[in-house]
């Protein structure tokens, strides 16, 4: 990719003998915009945008303002000869030679036969459509001359118009969306600071208050449930004697409009049954899990007290960040370099639809000596594409798969970094006899370094394997978009299958290498050996892991939602100016939700940076605890790591002494 591809293909306009529009140090270097000779000839934006519009192209300096024809230009330049010179900045360069018959010169394409109010946009001339008490009109007129002795209608740009049009609306709602973030962007600043610094005081106060909240919600939702039961069985009561509501939900069938079944006492009594099998569910779970819901809250508030002791982890997103950021540079500008390999493609274009020498490739150096020009007259060779037909250029859609994989690997690679990092420090924190004394200095740092010198491989190894089945998804995702079309119901069941195991597979990859990380991380095992004792090991407390995931889950999402939520109501009631004491502060936005939006999802992102730190700090201190109580008993000879909490919770009346 780097030594064949060329960037500025991207960059520039082509003009029609290949050179680049705008390139410095060239002839075209003013010249920045692209400017097509019969624009009536390009019916759609989109093949003006992939430069494949059958006229002339050549670069100018500006674009017209003005509606001319070639035939009146020519036939006052003697007495009008400032007509003249504006109207040959539009011609070939070089072509001064107004006696040329008009008939000449508009099949050599010299001179555009006419030229239309127009303005740049995407570095390209496009007429400069505007509606006029609904009237489609360009520069206020509704005709206009085609030089070619007809009188035509801005109609016939119609299919042009519309597209063009709906573009030139999105740039200006981009611009103005790009003004109210000039205007607000240190306002966004200061609600992201202010979500960073309420995502810390989440995580300090998870210590105090997990299980404070774990418990409201659940009483909460035993109590609403309870209240279900309550208003079902009410209703049951109330419809007894009504007439029909004795019928069964078999004897009126199936009925779109559900207020139907309603009126029915056996709907609210199978209601108050799924109800009840629920609560008691809840009930059974809570009285049987008590202990394990327990364990579950005790590693949430020792997690917190980690964190706050190795604050440094909570930036550690940032790292990652700044990695992944690297990586998605990487893949982009290779494959920008991928997708600009091909050489100029040229095609002989004429002027005579019977031409049968119109669409093929020719070579511009020898296209004069050939007999075309004499068989086809105007016919030109001209710039049409970028390709080729060499080995290289038949696989660039295989190297561009090729990158997509080495992107998917290098950020997977970066994550488990992250994750191996993290874990090396908080594995440094349980596993301290006295915290927090004997926790080294620089944890963070030191199992950075561990991680670097001698994981890099099975980090790597992780990575690969992760990787491959995600390219597996995209190759099944485009197959699904290539084939969206067919007919074939097996084929599309088959691929609904396949996407859906290999999503399946990739989750379950995702949190095996999560742990097998962790494991990496306190022992320094390889992979497949990590993988493997992490795997056995949340099997034999799987009960465990269930409860802890989904409280976990619980706390954080909720924690989320509070973080994005209460500074996206501050923000709202900001930008609105309905709070007095910073009113006049607030700016005046044209999307008051520009800045909003921005502010909500950014917030979410801040917190979700910092929870996911916690997260990968209680599974390492949870795996910590199930290894913990396989390899010591308590005893003094092999004393528990664990937290006094959690060694009270485990059933011992005090802890017993640990080996320094």
């Amino acid at each position: 990719a780097w030594v064949h591809g060329d960037p500025r293909k991207v960059i520039y306009p082509t003009d029609s003998y290949g050179q680049f529009c705008g390139q410095k140090d060239t002839l075209n270097e003013n010249k920045t915009i692209l400017f097509y000779f019969n624009i009536l000839k390009c019916a759609s934006p989109v093949v003006l945008i992939n430069l494949q519009c059958p006229t002339t192209q050549l670069c100018v300096s500006k674009c017209p303002d003005r509606f001319a024809t070639y035939i009146d230009v020519q036939a006052s330049y003697r007495y009008k000869p400032d007509q003249w010179n504006y109207f040959k900045q539009f011609c070939k360069p070089g072509f001064n030679n107004p006696r040329k018959s008009v008939a000449q010169v508009l099949r050599d394409e010299d001179c555009p036969s006419m030229i239309i109010p127009s303005r740049p946009f995407l570095k390209r001339c496009f007429p400069d459509f505007s509606t006029k008490n609904g009237v489609l009109t360009v520069a206020n007129q509704t005709t206009f001359r085609d030089g070619r002795g007809k009188t035509r209608n801005v109609t016939d740009l119609r299919e042009a118009a519309n597209g063009i049009n709906n573009v030139l609306d999105a740039r200006s709602v981009g611009m103005k969306i790009f003004e109210d973030y000039a205007i607000s962007w240190y306002w966004i600043l200061i609600g992201l600071f202010i979500a960073m610094i309420v995502s810390l005081l989440f995580l300090v106060l998870l210590r105090f208050t997990a299980g404070v909240l774990f418990w409201i919600f659940i009483f909460g939702v035993i109590g609403i449930i309870g209240y279900g039961i309550w208003h079902c069985y009410w209703e049951y009561d109330h419809l007894k004697g009504i007439p029909g509501s004795d019928l069964t939900v078999y004897d009126i069938g199936f009925q779109t409009d559900f207020r139907v079944y309603l009126q029915l006492r056996q709907t609210w009594l199978a209601f108050m049954i799924i109800l009840c099998v629920v609560e008691v569910i809840i009930i059974l779970m809570l009285i049987f899990l008590r202990n394990r819901i327990r364990i579950a809250i005790a590693l949430l508030k020792e997690g917190s007290r980690a964190i706050g002791y190795i604050m440094s982890t909570l930036f550690y997103p940032i790292v990652t960040f700044i990695l992944i950021a690297i990586c998605i540079s990487y893949w982009a500008v290779t494959a920008v370099f991928l997708a600009t390999s091909g050489e100029p493609v040229y095609k002989v274009m004429a002027n005579q639809t019977l031409c049968k020498y119109a669409n093929l490739t020719c070579d511009p150096e020898t296209f004069n000596t050939t007999n075309v020009t004499k068989l086809c007259p105007g016919a030109q060779c001209t710039f049409a594409f970028y390709g080729g037909e060499s080995l290289y250029h038949k696989y660039i859609f295989i190297f561009q798969l090729a990158n997509a994989f080495v992107f998917l690997w290098l950020v997977n690679f970066a994550i488990a970094l992250g994750q191996c990092t993290l874990a090396g420090a908080f594995a440094s924190y349980y596993w301290a006899s006295r915290k927090p004394a004997d926790i080294p200095l620089w944890p963070l740092f030191s199992s950075f370094g561990r991680a670097i010198r001698y994981h890099t491989g099975s980090l790597a190894f992780g990575a690969l394997i992760l990787a491959i089945v995600q390219l597996i998804r995209v190759i099944l995702e485009y197959l699904d978009h290539k084939l969206k079309g067919t007919q074939n119901s097996f084929t599309r069941f088959l691929l609904c299958c396949l996407k859906c195991c290999f999503w399946c597979l990739e989750k379950f990859l995702k949190f095996i290498n999560r742990n097998a990380y962790i494991m990496i991380a306190i022992y320094g095992k390889n992979f497949c050996t990590s993988a493997k004792e992490a795997f056995f090991l949340l099997m034999r407390n799987v009960v465990r892991v269930a409860v802890l995931d989904k409280v976990t889950d619980f706390l954080l999402f909720l924690g989320k939602i509070l973080v994005a939520g209460g500074v996206g109501v501050l923000a709202f009631f900001f930008f609105t100016q309905r709070i007095p004491v910073f009113a006049q502060e607030a700016p005046t936005l044209n999307y008051y939700w520009v800045p909003l939006l921005t502010v909500i999802i950014g917030s979410y992102l801040v917190a979700h940076g910092f929870f996911s730190v916690y997260a990968m700090c209680v599974d390492t201190l949870f795996l910590c605890f199930c290894e913990d109580l396989e390899r010591n008993d308590g005893s003094t000879a092999k004393p528990y790591f664990m937290s006094a909490s959690l060694h009270r919770i485990l059933g011992k009346k005090e802890l017993s002494p640990k080996k320094a």
